[in-house]
Order: C-alpha cells, then structure tokens, then sequence
C-alpha cells in the first residue's frame, strides 16, 4: 500500500471537519474536484470507504472515524513540532483559527492585529465571524474570543478589552418632534431598532442606576441581528438603537448620532481571549497571547 502524503491526509481531515467538500476546498485553496479526486484515490490506496456522500451532506463511514481519531492527533502533534522547529529559527509559521463575535473581530482589527500581522509575516490569521457560542474544541479552532462573561469555566480567558459599554443612540432627525426620553420606561413609546441573538431570542435592552434595573422588550417594526447594521439603520433615522459605543462613535463624533439615558447605561465586563486548558499551546497561539497581553487596555 502506498503511504498516504501529507496533503492527503490534510485533505481527509478537513473534510470530516467541515462535513462538506465545497468548504475544505475553500480553506484548502483546490478546487472541489481536485480534493474530491485526492480522496477518492486514498479510499483505493487504502481499500476503505472514508465518507458517506450524498448531495446534500457528508459524513463519515466507521472506517473514517476510526481514521480520524487517531489521525487528528498526530497532524496537530506534527504541526506542533514544525512550529516550534520555525520558533527556535526565529521564523515562526502557521495558521491560527479563532472564533469571534464580529464586535471582536473589529477590535481586533483595531488593535492587535496590524502590528501581529507585520511582525509574524509568517503566520496567517484565520477569523470566523460567528453570532453563536461554539464549541472552539469540537470545531477545530485554536481559540475564541467572546464577552468575558460567556467565556466558558474550564478555559483559559485572556482580557482583550475594558469594560464595553453599551449606548442607546438615535438620530437627531428621529427624535425631532417626538416625546422626551428621560427614562428607560419611556422607550416603550418609540420605533427602536431590535436585535435577534443568534440563539433566536430578541435581545432585552438592560438598563441600571444605583440599585433600579431594567430589562426591556422594546416595541419596533424592525428587527436585526447585527450591531453595525443596527447603527447604520439608527443613522437612516430609522428608529433608537442599543448597542456596544465602539459601533456608534464615529458617528458620534460627526453628530448623525446622539446618545439618550447616559445616567442609565451598563457595561460588560469585557472581551477575552480563551482557549482549552491542559493541552499543548501552539506557536502562533502562544505568540498571539502575548501580543494580547502586552496590549493597553482600552
């Protein structure tokens, strides 16, 4: 039998990650005739089925998942190595994959990361804008980056932020002619801008000062899952939007846009950094922690 390569064996990998061959192809840069071809050839090297194909899904066969566990650990393991052999030279090479909230990809975008990317030219950033939480473990990322306060219990979290404060912004076009807002109950009279959490659920707006809370279902006509898209529709004078201050300060600062209940806003604890404890950290993630780490806080 002849030995798998290296490519190949990638190639197999990806795939029962991704659970579909147009997106392995798409991280593995092959078109997806190429890779369904390098598969189909290690199924006849190695006289196995690896996956079940039907139009509208892949999965693995008992043979692919059999490969599959004791194959994953030993490419992590080889990428590892070559890794920390790049670092000891000075050159250190590789792909991180991290999970975020677009509000974290955007710091990120800020902050770390043009000064990571110029001086590690080597290692190659892959971001993956997700609404939801996911299991950062079971979907093949090296780390997530999330509100500290959602950062699971059994990971290691790196603040990446202050404390995220989060504003209730309006057009001056919007509130021209309509009622005063001093108090978060006088909300319920206006068209606010909804939000939808990537679990389904409508975002209550949350407001506190001194020991008085507020959680609000604010009324509205429209409905978003996407705090930018939620800033530029306050800007249309579409309606009132809550949302992190980081989306709505330029146009803060340009006055399309003016904050209500300053004496009423909350904030998060912040955003992290996190990844799984008790498992070898590789060289790029070890290298973007201390990026992080070394970072002021804003």
């Amino acid at each position: 039998m002849k030995r798998p390569s290296w490519n190949e064996l990638l190639a197999v990998k990806t795939v029962a990650e991704q659970r579909s061959f147009s997106r392995a192809a798409d991280l593995l840069g092959l078109k997806r005739s190429s890779l369904s071809h390098t598969i189909k050839a290690l199924e006849t090297s190695l006289g196995v089925q690896l996956f079940l194909r039907t139009t509208r899904s892949v999965a693995l066969t008992d043979a692919g998942e059999m490969l599959m566990a004791r194959l994953s650990p030993l490419l992590a393991e080889m990428d590892e190595l070559l890794n920390d052999v790049s670092a000891s030279a000075q050159q250190p090479y590789g792909t991180l994959r991290i999970s975020a909230s677009d509000t974290a990809i955007g710091l990120l975008l800020e902050t770390v990361l043009p000064d990571f990317i110029q001086q590690k030219p080597g290692i190659e950033i892959d971001l993956v804008a997700q609404g939801q939480l996911v299991d950062i473990v079971e979907q093949g990322f090296d780390a997530g980056i999330r509100l500290l306060e959602d950062v699971p219990g059994d990971m290691i979290a790196i603040p990446l932020s202050g404390p995220l404060r989060f504003v209730t912004v309006a057009s001056p076009g919007y509130l021209a002619e309509r009622p005063t807002i001093a108090h978060p109950q006088d909300l319920m009279q206006h068209r606010c801008l909804r939000q939808r959490l990537p679990g389904g659920k409508r975002y209550h707006w949350e407001y506190q000062q001194g020991d008085a809370q507020f959680e609000l279902d604010v009324p509205g006509s429209l409905t978003l899952n996407n705090s930018a898209l939620m800033v530029e529709a306050a800007v249309a004078g579409l309606g009132i939007a809550y949302v992190p201050e980081r989306y709505a300060r330029r146009h803060l600062g340009d006055r399309q846009l003016v904050t209500l209940l300053d004496d009423w806003t909350v904030a998060s604890a912040g955003i992290a950094l996190y990844f799984p404890q008790h498992r070898h950290m590789p060289v790029a993630l070890r290298l973007f922690v201390d990026r992080v780490k070394a970072m002021p806080r804003g």
